[in-house]
């Protein structure tokens, strides 16, 4: 393996003055409500009107939205609603027999309550708010709560009119730390999120972990990560610019190429700065290439898919022969994308997968945000009183190898019940009669 270009050290030390700013907040809305999340809003968005969007306003708001647009979402809408969809049916609930009289299964749950955060900032979230709310609704969550910054006198219309779309029961002009709490603790709504989902600062990041346990999350997300997978056939400004749409998310965005062609890989890297420099967003692009982008050069492919699995990117391109091969080859990544054909921006924005995804190494432990992520998984089991002859018997030899009498005990007294004339060839506890 050769670094033809490498990311500067990376700066590994905990930002514990955000970790402690974060904590007093949550702690500071905890103690006291929606006084505190409203003077947090004001203070850090400017805010002073209603947190819930009424009806009114959400229709004066998506009254604004120009019809190619609404369109232009009405079909991406579909695209995410049909994948997670697919997705939900393949999964399902069962029941078989195990054993004679044992009737084991599994039930699939959708969770009550979800908070989806929709970021504001720099760019209108428009496809986030499509990839959670819609997820959600297909999975059957029974209340959607909706959440992104407010821009001036309102959220973003067209982010308005997209949460509707996708499945929004109610929707909350507010956002950061303020808004994650707020969906934690059913403030303004009498809802409290059972799981909050969606991407966000490190603010809102860091708030999710620290709440992390009595609510679920969908992923703890890093800076958007991107590496493109190429040989000897992929066309070197294909990659320049598909490096740079994802090193546009911001100067802290990674991007990586991974290669066994050493002519691919000197030609991307003299093309990129070449490339930059022609951009409007060229300051992002730069800081962003040069922190933090990678080429690596590896002797063969086999050695290149080693490396790729060893990063885990997010999001992980192939540009080369044989992509069944690589398909079946890569183990760690958040989304794949086949062929030259294929870019991140199409799984971002409209293909119909998931566009929130595991960064920092997540992706060797987890996939992203999928509509089993609202799904509870959950099993049941009916055992008849005849299959206690040997299930009682089994769980009351192992709880006492165990020590752990009570357990042993409460498998006993079926033995009893269910049996009182049969003799056993191991200790069973022999019951007083209170009666």
């Amino acid at each position: 393996m050769e670094f033809i270009k490498k990311a500067s050290p990376k700066q590994r030390q905990a930002n514990r003055q955000l970790s402690e700013k974060v904590q007093s907040i949550l702690d500071d809305i905890e103690t006291h409500g929606e006084k505190a999340a409203l003077a947090y809003a004001q203070q850090f968005d400017h805010w002073t009107s209603e947190v819930v969007l009424s009806k009114e306003k959400k229709a004066e708001l998506v009254s604004q939205v120009p019809a190619d647009i609404k369109q232009d979402i009405i079909f991406i809408h579909e695209q995410v609603r049909n994948f997670a969809a697919a997705q939900k049916a393949s999964i399902s609930s069962f029941e078989y027999e195990s054993f004679p009289g044992v009737k084991l299964g599994q039930r699939l749950i959708p969770i009550e309550c979800a908070g989806c955060y929709v970021p504001g900032g720099r760019y209108a979230h428009i496809a986030s708010a499509v990839m959670s709310i819609a997820t959600a609704q297909v999975a059957g969550v029974s209340t959607i709560i909706a959440c992104s910054p407010p821009r001036g006198e309102s959220i973003d219309p067209i982010v308005a009119y997209t949460m509707d779309l996708a499945g929004a029961d109610i929707i909350l002009e507010m956002g950061g730390v303020q808004a994650i709490a707020s969906l934690v603790h059913g403030l303004f709504t009498g809802h409290k999120a059972n799981i909050i989902v969606g991407p966000g600062n490190a603010y809102v990041s860091e708030a999710k972990r620290l709440l992390f346990g009595p609510v679920g999350i969908d992923v703890l997300a890093g800076p958007t990560e991107s590496a493109i997978i190429a040989d000897k056939t992929a066309d070197p400004m294909t990659i320049v610019i598909d490096l740079l749409s994802q090193a546009e998310h911001g100067p802290d965005s990674p991007v990586w190429l991974f290669t066994d062609d050493r002519k691919l890989a000197n030609r991307v890297h003299s093309l990129m700065p070449k490339m930059i420099n022609q951009m409007s967003n060229r300051e992002i692009l730069h800081q962003a290439w040069t922190d933090h982008g990678v080429i690596i050069l590896g002797e063969h492919r086999e050695a290149v898919a080693k490396v790729s699995d060893e990063y885990a990117p997010e999001h992980l391109q192939v540009m080369a022969e044989d992509l069944i091969w690589w398909k079946e080859r890569l183990k760690n990544y958040g989304s794949l994308f086949l062929g030259e054909g294929s870019t991140v921006t199409h799984g971002d924005k409209a293909s119909g997968t998931n566009h929130i995804l595991p960064t920092e190494k997540a992706a060797m432990y987890s996939g992203g945000l999928s509509v089993h992520k609202f799904l509870k998984v959950v099993t049941t089991q009916e055992i008849s009183p005849a299959a206690n002859r040997t299930f009682s018997a089994v769980a009351s030899r192992l709880s006492r190898m165990e020590g752990m009498e009570a357990h042993a005990l409460a498998c006993d007294w079926r033995l009893r019940k269910f049996f009182p004339d049969e003799e056993w060839d191991f200790p069973v506890h022999r019951f007083e009669d209170f009666a």
